[in-house]
């Protein structure tokens, strides 16, 4: 029956995740409209906080996959690819952080919430760096340079802004949904 309920509420956030995703876009850089911020990953992030890393990066794919065939289907596989890269750096980063947090409500346990979404954007912004110089150079046929070019004033500032917006959301999201799942009851105690 728990096994039941888990993949019932991971469903739940993978639809959540697509829906957000096909609902909540928008460019973050003006000089880069092409480059647009979605909610997919906030739910997926959740899942990690609230079951596991791994579990997220299965709903991660999922998503990536359905933006890879319908929004962003002009970036095809390399698109999917990326972001299952780089949001799964996030999401592995920032949910072994958090599974590490003390039981027990001290200052220091409360410091675990940010500092693994911090950990988690700095992670998805370091890899965006190497995939973006080579897929997008490598598969999209553009010259390097020009890829080298934009990152300080571009696709570094999108992948920090994406991360600080996930990360502000999410500590707005995450301690009222586990309050709500402990008292309802809608969670194995294994999971916190």
């Amino acid at each position: 029956m728990r096994q039941l309920l888990k993949m019932v509420q991971l469903s739940m956030l993978a639809a959540l995740g697509v829906v957000l995703m096909l609902t909540v876009r928008f460019p973050l850089i003006p000089s880069a409209p092409f480059l647009e911020y979605d909610m997919g990953d906030v739910p997926v992030i959740l899942a990690a906080f609230i079951f596991s890393p791994w579990a997220a990066v299965l709903i991660l794919v999922l998503i990536s996959l359905i933006q890879a065939l319908t929004v962003s289907a002009a970036s095809g596989w390399i698109g999917f690819i990326m972001h299952v890269i780089a949001s799964g750096a996030f999401v592995l980063i920032s949910g072994a952080i958090l599974k590490r947090q003390p039981k027990e409500k001290t200052m220091r346990s409360k410091l675990f919430l940010p500092a693994s979404l911090c950990a988690g954007t700095i992670a998805m912004v370091l890899v965006m760096i190497p995939l973006n110089l080579i897929f997008t150079v490598r598969f999209m046929g553009v010259p390097k340079e020009a890829v080298i070019d934009m990152l300080l004033p571009t696709i570094i500032p999108f992948n920090l802004l994406k991360g600080i917006i996930h990360s502000v959301v999410v500590v707005a999201l995450y301690p009222a949904l586990m309050r709500i799942l402990k008292k309802s009851k809608l969670l194995n105690p294994e999971y916190y």
